[in-house]
């Protein structure tokens, strides 16, 4: 099996973009409306704010390609690019990206062993992540990876608010 990984450049922002819109409309389109869908993916996936936060030394993207496809990406921020500092001394997954077709291969397991590995060499106590309550898949992956919950907060995908499960594993765990 030929998997590797390799950190995003400013070279990568349209395989980014391309994936991220792919993924989150695969995984949220059907239950969304598409104005509040399309809206979000504007705002959340336009290629300024892709490179400006490929720019931030505070967030991390990692590219997985699957026999030279790329196959999906990780984003770790730290620091103030956390979306939310309910964790100290923490590393957050914002995303965990995997395209339909490299579905059940382990990357999305290799990106949270590489996470994990990155929370460790940095010294932090945990890694966090959100995920949307009724992504029950992702939620069952997360507790599978040693994951709890242990608190919510509220998503915006347009003009709908939805809850966010808050899950951490601690580090040593």
């Amino acid at each position: 099996m030929a998997i590797e990984m390799r950190p995003v450049t400013v070279d990568d922002v349209a395989d980014l973009q391309q994936v991220s819109i792919e993924t989150f409309s695969e995984t949220f389109g059907t239950e969304n409306s598409k104005e509040d869908l399309e809206k979000y993916l504007k705002s959340a996936y336009n290629k300024q704010k892709l490179m400006a936060k490929i720019d931030n030394p505070n967030t991390d993207f990692q590219l997985i390609f699957y026999k030279d496809d790329v196959a999906g990406y990780l984003k770790l921020n730290e620091n103030s690019a956390q979306t939310e500092l309910k964790v100290k001394n923490a590393l957050e997954v914002e995303r965990i990206y995997i395209r339909k077709p490299f579905h059940r291969l382990g990357l999305g397991g290799q990106l949270i062993d590489y996470a994990y590995q990155q929370a460790v060499k940095k010294h932090k106590q945990a890694i966090w992540l959100g995920v949307w309550e009724h992504n029950i898949g992702a939620i069952a992956f997360y507790e599978k990876q040693g994951f709890s919950a242990f608190s919510e907060h509220v998503f915006n995908l347009g003009n709908d608010q939805q809850r966010d499960i808050l899950m951490k594993k601690e580090l040593g765990e």
